[in-house]
């Protein structure tokens, strides 16, 4: 029987990440980075990286990394998910990384985005579900040519991880890209158009079996960013409705209020035993696939409950730029669709057991 409760070095990691945070990705802060050109918190990225060592959880030591499991780096998601913190983890340290370590081929590469040197990016559009079809670009006399959509914190990237129509994955340095802004819901998880002219590319291996791992790895631990969003909104939400008050008594009081928030809660804490178990299966690989699936299928729901319920509760402060409540539910909203919606997972879901459909 697995064990899912947090280790004693788990908890330690969980509140070194949250005191540096703290530190960092205060609500205020955060908002007015959504306000300006760079929304990337690249200090707190370098203070999570470089200084803690984060980046390279995945990792193995032999390779340059900590040599930690994927119970570890949910554990850094989850809190990264109570802050809204707008660092590339999800999409370098977690996704982009396990693209590499499916790859044999490049060490250097993987060391440098293990120590946080260098910030990678699959480019892969973000709604693609894990064994989905994703767009390829033209690969012609050793150079890479297409646009590819939708690419989540290409904005930052240091090298792109391009999958191409001979079947290989090209690393790709950002410089011999174009990299032009779309329009994203989530202010602190920007997605972006790559366009390749020409580009010349570093074959690291077959693209197919490394996306799919690379998406998979990042379906089943987005599920702890979820968790992590969904409690904040829950505690920030019971918190206000203690000290609001009504005539004369506190909000929190009313039995309607107290139902609504009772049901988030058992919401919230069978949201953190399918992320744990995702997280743990990862690690051990064994039946990743359906403890992945069964996470992505549940957390998205969850996660915009919650976001919705806090905003609604909050009332009128909570309609306010001011209040961090709508970078939760914009975050909560973005990740529903990200590696895969619910829909999508209960499907994949259905057939990895052989569940017929009715």
């Amino acid at each position: 029987m697995t064990d899912l409760l947090y280790s004693e070095e788990e908890e330690a990691l969980r509140a070194a990440v949250r005191d540096l945070l703290s530190d960092h990705c205060d609500a205020p802060g955060v908002i007015a980075r959504t306000e300006s050109g760079t929304p990337h918190d690249l200090a707190a990225w370098k203070a999570l990286a470089d200084g803690m060592g984060l980046a390279g959880l995945l990792v193995p030591e032999d390779r340059g990394g900590q040599g930690a499991t994927h119970r570890e780096a949910a554990v850094v998601l989850e809190e990264l998910g109570r802050a809204v913190a707008p660092v590339p983890y999800l999409t370098s340290a977690v996704v982009a990384t396990e693209a590499l370590l499916a790859c044999d081929a490049e060490g250097g590469l993987l060391a440098e985005l293990a120590s946080g040197r260098r910030i990678g990016a699959l480019a892969v559009a973000l709604n693609v579900v894990p064994g989905g079809a994703y767009k390829v670009v033209r690969h012609e006399d050793g150079a890479l040519h297409g646009e590819l959509t939708g690419i989540a914190d290409a904005a930052v990237a240091g090298v792109l991880l391009v999958p191409a129509d001979d079947g290989g994955l090209y690393a790709v340095d950002a410089d011999a890209v174009t990299v032009t802004p779309q329009s994203s819901l989530d202010l602190t998880r920007p997605v972006a158009t790559v366009t390749l002219d020409g580009a010349p590319g570093r074959l690291l291996g077959d693209a197919e079996p490394a996306v799919r791992r690379a998406l998979r790895a990042g379906a089943g631990l987005l599920a702890s960013e979820q968790l992590g969003l969904a409690e904040w909104t829950l505690t920030e939400t019971v918190r206000y409705l203690k000290e609001r008050k009504q005539f004369n008594r506190p909000v929190g009081g009313f039995q309607a209020l107290k139902h609504r928030l009772a049901q988030l809660w058992l919401e919230v804490v069978n949201l953190r035993a399918a992320a744990r178990n995702a997280a743990d299966a990862l690690s051990t690989g064994e039946d990743v696939d359906v403890a992945v699936a069964v996470a992505q299928a549940y957390a998205a729901p969850v996660a915009v409950h919650a976001a919705e319920e806090a905003l609604q509760l909050h009332a009128g402060i909570g309609m306010t730029w001011e209040h961090p409540v709508h970078l939760y539910l914009k975050r909560a909203k973005a990740d529903s669709i990200a590696y895969g919606t619910a829909g999508a997972h209960r499907e994949a879901l259905a057939e990895t057991i052989d569940l017929p459909a009715p």
